[in-house]
């Protein structure tokens, strides 16, 4: 009688051959921290970048800020400086008005209606000329159809 009830047909796991595995995940293991720690100091290196060009852009930001308040004042100060001057146009206007009359009226260039002159043979006046129909030119009436005529083709329908 056999004492092995196991069928050696199937290879046996061995030890060796289960530590060779093991040694192999670890090296895949090993190789994905390496590049995963490489892709951690990348991405570091980009944060400290992207940080430094953000203190960057919000120093230009306060930068820009602070010269809209500047111009914004300086706006609103040309804005009652031009009010007033509006004011001060219109108050001198309104004092040369009474100069400008009188020395448009003292100055006046009066002008009597043109007449044509006609003394030269070329510029002689013209009688103007009848314009009238043909009909009115030679008295000629509204032809009827009727007159003079019996055939019934003739005739203007009832």
């Amino acid at each position: 009688m056999s004492f092995s009830l196991i069928s050696r047909t199937k290879p046996k796991h061995r030890a060796a051959d289960k530590v060779a595995e093991l040694k192999q995940q670890l090296k895949d293991q090993q190789a994905q921290t390496v590049s995963a720690f490489g892709q951690l100091i990348g991405a570091a290196d980009t944060i400290a970048n992207l940080q430094h060009q953000l203190a960057d852009v919000r120093a230009k930001q306060a930068e820009a800020e602070q010269v809209v308040v500047c111009l914004d004042a300086d706006l609103d100060e040309r804005t009652v400086e031009l009010e007033q001057a509006r004011a001060e146009v219109a108050a001198l206007r309104a004092r040369l008005a009474a100069y400008l009359a009188a020395d448009a009226n003292a100055n006046a260039i009066t002008v009597p209606p043109a007449e044509r002159d006609t003394t030269a043979v070329e510029d002689q006046a013209t009688a103007p000329i009848k314009v009238t129909t043909l009909r009115e030119a030679f008295g000629i009436g509204p032809v009827v159809a009727t007159q003079g005529s019996t055939d019934p083709a003739h005739l203007p329908a009832a």
